[in-house]
């Protein structure tokens, strides 16, 4: 099936790499591999260790990261149209299938964290097709690539180091470490830094796995909302108290309320004050890079 967690956002950053908390600098004139060995400095000075550092060797660029950065485009769907293509039959099936099956754990994980099972389901549906589509891209390499393009190089920089944090804390190794080329890890696309910060253990192992794990995956999703200020028990359609916290999730209105709209679905109706899908969406043709709201890096 085609990659569906297609979501990007508004990649905000400066051009000037001047202002820079690292020492590394995009664009270097020694190149890449001198921009390399000034991060592993920068990293080793962040408290990474050399079991962390070691993924850096090899490394090269990924033009194919760099062109699709900028092949971005404006997004000019309406919301009728993107959730009647992303909210489908078998997606709704599927999301149905997936509460039942994980009704005990999204039970416990609501009762933790106070987010409702059929939000997070709804985010993992939309997000990677329930963890089918999580991309192939060496997340190492490609937070290097971001990291060494003078666009957005500090943010990229403190990405690629909270990268190597991953592996060095032991979650993943470099090789498992795979997603979409904006550096996005796992079932729900966390970027390194929001999994640093928001991935838990869910499944007890030791290890914040959102690669492999359901349990970690799902937990760590809910974790991340209320880290952005989800408040227990309200609702999560437009004008509810909920709905801010989904667009921190994703910042393109169009696809918030695609969220809100299926966690409805999914919940048998519930809160959310959604449009209803039109009924000639099951016509509207086959997602392409094109038809998808701008990447909100998480």
């Amino acid at each position: 099936m085609k990659k569906l967690s297609i979501f990007a956002i508004a990649l905000t950053g400066t051009l000037a790499a001047a202002t820079s908390a690292f020492a590394a600098t995009c664009n270097t004139p020694g190149g890449f591999d001198a921009f390399l060995k000034d991060m592993r400095k920068d990293a080793a000075k962040a408290g990474v260790s050399p079991r962390g550092l070691a993924a850096l060797e090899g490394v090269t660029v990924d033009d194919k990261v760099l062109a699709a950065d900028k092949r971005q485009h404006v997004f000019k769907q309406t919301f009728e149209q993107f959730s009647g293509r992303m909210i489908s039959k078998d997606r709704l099936t599927k999301g149905g299938n997936h509460m039942l099956r994980h009704a005990s754990m999204l039970s416990r994980i609501e009762q933790q964290f106070g987010v409702p099972g059929s939000v997070i389901v709804a985010i993992w549906g939309l997000e990677t097709d329930f963890g089918i589509n999580q991309g192939k891209m060496s997340i190492v390499r490609s937070t290097a690539t971001l990291a060494y393009d003078c666009r957005r190089s500090e943010k990229f920089q403190g990405e690629l180091i909270d990268a190597l944090r991953i592996i060095d804390r032991g979650d993943m190794t470099a090789e498992q470490m795979k997603g979409d080329w904006a550096g996005e890890i796992g079932q729900t696309q966390f970027l390194p830094s929001s999994y640093v910060k928001y991935a838990v253990d869910f499944d007890g192992d030791r290890r914040r796995d959102l690669v492999s794990s359901v349990p970690d995956v799902l937990a760590s999703t809910a974790n991340y909302l209320k880290g952005h200020g989800w408040q227990r028990g309200k609702g999560w359609g437009p004008d509810e108290p909920n709905f801010a916290v989904i667009k921190e999730w994703n910042k393109a209105d169009v696809y918030a309320r695609t969220i809100a709209l299926f966690a409805q679905k999914l919940d048998g109706g519930g809160s959310a004050k959604a449009a209803e899908i039109p009924p000639t969406s099951e016509r509207l043709p086959p997602a392409t890079a094109q038809q998808q709201p701008r990447r909100t890096l998480r």
